[in-house]
């Protein structure tokens, strides 16, 4: 992570413990991108006391005092408007903390892990941007997204995101869409700008009423026909008689079947491009949303 204030203070936060720096930095994490944090939570992260936690808040404020205020009625400490990350934290790193969980414990009982899938990154998003969605899933708002879309170009579009993934070659937001009346994925990388839409979710636009997503299919997966020494394909993937059963959410099915080349085509007719697996249960592509993606289907 790198520093985000002025160099005199930098010296001064660089006098820290490094436990201190930990605890700062949870804070400011917190804030950036889940927009609210407590006492509570800095105490179960690092098993410290009340008194040591409120020292700890006490001298975050005196390196940024703007950046939070506290909610006296509910005790969270609420990110500011014009709040300045006292770190900066490199985006793919960012993701791939939430992915394993970091931030678990904080208030509102949301697992940051439940929202973020990690994968193979190869493009790294805007920090300011992730930090934006991120803190709308954790609250459960509608943003305004100033997104570009490969189609349509440019424009404002409405969404209620739930969670971030990574399809294997880059970040999507998952999100309903009230211009198509479903969810859909966003290419993170997409989204000029972020900003809260201020109307409440309503009961269709929650993560709950997304089917592909509450939905897991079961993908069989064999070492290709067209390979002349199958057993290889089947000890690097530890197959168990000659078959990996991968169980997943039927919205990243396709996803899946596309990073690890998988021939979903009928009779597995795909040759000389790489696929060294091919999907033995075809009948479960009628459960998979966009199952188009997979090699060797065709859009349905």
């Amino acid at each position: 992570m790198q520093d985000a204030i002025s160099p005199e203070r930098k010296e001064s936060l660089n006098e820290l413990s490094h436990a201190q720096r930990e605890r700062l930095a949870f804070i400011d994490f917190s804030l950036q991108y889940f927009g609210q944090v407590t006492r509570q939570d800095l105490i179960a992260r690092f098993a410290t006391g009340l008194a040591a936690s409120t020292r700890d808040f006490t001298l975050y404020k005196q390196f940024v005092p703007n950046n939070l205020i506290l909610d006296q009625t509910t005790k969270h400490y609420r990110r500011q408007a014009g709040f300045t990350p006292l770190f900066r934290h490199n985006p793919e790193t960012i993701l791939h903390s939430l992915s394993r969980g970091f931030g678990d414990g904080l208030s509102g009982q949301i697992t940051p892990s439940e929202h973020c899938f990690n994968a193979v990154g190869l493009i790294q998003p805007d920090a300011d941007i992730i930090a934006g969605i991120m803190r709308a899933i954790h609250n459960g708002q509608v943003i305004n997204a100033d997104y570009v879309s490969l189609t349509s170009g440019q424009s404002i579009r409405e969404m209620v995101p739930h969670a971030i993934v990574n399809n294997g070659h880059r970040w999507h937001v998952r999100a309903y869409d009230p211009a198509s009346a479903s969810f859909r994925d966003f290419v993170c990388t997409r989204f000029v700008n972020v900003t809260v839409n201020g109307r409440d979710r309503m009961e269709k636009e929650c993560p709950e009423h997304d089917s592909a997503w509450q939905q897991t299919v079961t993908l069989e997966l064999v070492a290709h026909p067209n390979l002349d020494n199958p057993k290889a394909v089947m000890l690097d993937y530890s197959m168990q008689n000659g078959q990996k059963s991968v169980t997943t959410r039927a919205a990243l099915a396709a996803y899946l079947l596309r990073y690890w080349q998988v021939d979903c085509s009928d009779g597995h007719r795909i040759e000389g491009q790489g696929c060294q697996l091919a999907l033995a249960n075809r009948e479960v592509l009628d459960e998979i949303e966009s199952a188009h993606l997979a090699p060797g289907v065709t859009r349905r």
